[in-house]
């Protein structure tokens, strides 16, 4: 127990340092033309390292939350607003799919057309009707994929109550810093680890791993090629599915940086009382007379 708790401490003392060295050396981890750059950033994108620099920023940020509430509440703000900002923007895809399958429909079944050309701003872009057809699906996780922090900031989100509804205000919000701390966060850094050598082993070969040691990885960077998946289930269907893959790590940041908002606002409604219930909390609304359907929508 002590070994690791001085592993743990050790590792937080370094996290600021690996910090200020990744900024101040952007060229060893952004510089792609570089492979060895390009190998550092997926090797640091899911390490220990990245993961204490994480943890560190959340400890000042949680400790100057805690001597100034009003910076808290700041950072709360701006991470909700991200969140309907992002939300509401990608909602719109909703609408791109139902009318791209309306086209798809009408022009097959009426025209018996077998692709279809758009050139905008003169750029000709010609597919299948079947490419079309498939890359509805990429529509529906963008949705899904990006909409998942605007939901649970909204009140839209799928809830199975069994004793929250019928315990006191400080009550609920330990329940939900509890839930925050140790299902959101841990699910988001799981699924972050294993999410992104998913998406790489589909960009680059030679295959990257998880259980790859950094200097294996930079051996590897010699013969390293870009290699991205066009491959799709039909020969003229989509072939773009790297794309989905790009959004599971969307979908995870995103559920991660709102666990951290929700954290921090049951920790503020928590110390606050029942009267910050809902503070600034930025929510649709349907308008004056539309009461009864609120949170149907």
């Amino acid at each position: 127990m002590g070994n690791a708790l001085i592993w743990v401490l050790q590792n937080i003392a370094a996290g600021f340092y690996n910090l200020g060295y990744a900024v101040s050396h952007p060229s060893l981890w952004l510089d792609w033309s570089d492979k060895e750059s390009l190998i550092r950033f997926i090797y640091y994108g899911a390490s220990v390292e990245f993961f204490f620099v994480l943890l560190d920023i959340f400890l000042v940020l949680t400790i100057a939350g805690l001597l100034w509430r009003p910076f808290m509440w700041g950072v709360v703000r701006v991470l909700e607003a991200m969140a309907n900002g992002i939300g509401r923007a990608a909602a719109w895809a909703g609408l791109i799919m139902v009318g791209q399958q309306i086209i798809i429909i009408f022009l097959q079944s009426i025209f018996r057309l077998g692709g279809i050309t758009l050139s905008p701003f003169g750029i000709e872009f010609t597919q299948s009707i079947t490419w079309y057809s498939e890359s509805l699906k990429l529509w529906n996780a963008v949705v899904v994929g990006l909409c998942v922090s605007y939901a649970f900031v909204q009140g839209s989100h799928v809830r199975v109550d069994l004793i929250y509804a019928g315990v006191s205000h400080r009550a609920k919000k330990a329940i939900d810093m509890f839930g925050s701390l140790f299902f959101m966060l841990p699910f988001a850094v799981l699924a972050w680890m294993y999410s992104w050598y998913f998406l790489w082993r589909h960009l680059i070969t030679p295959k990257v791993s998880a259980s790859d040691q950094l200097e294996l990885m930079l051996r590897k960077a010699r013969i390293v090629r870009w290699s991205v998946e066009t491959t799709g289930f039909n020969p003229d269907g989509f072939n773009a599915y790297f794309l989905f893959k790009v959004l599971i790590l969307a979908f995870v940041a995103l559920v991660f940086i709102h666990g951290i908002a929700f954290f921090y606002r049951s920790l503020l409604e928590f110390i606050e009382g029942e009267g910050s219930r809902d503070k600034y909390l930025d929510r649709d609304t349907l308008g004056a007379g539309e009461e009864a359907y609120e949170g149907t929508h």
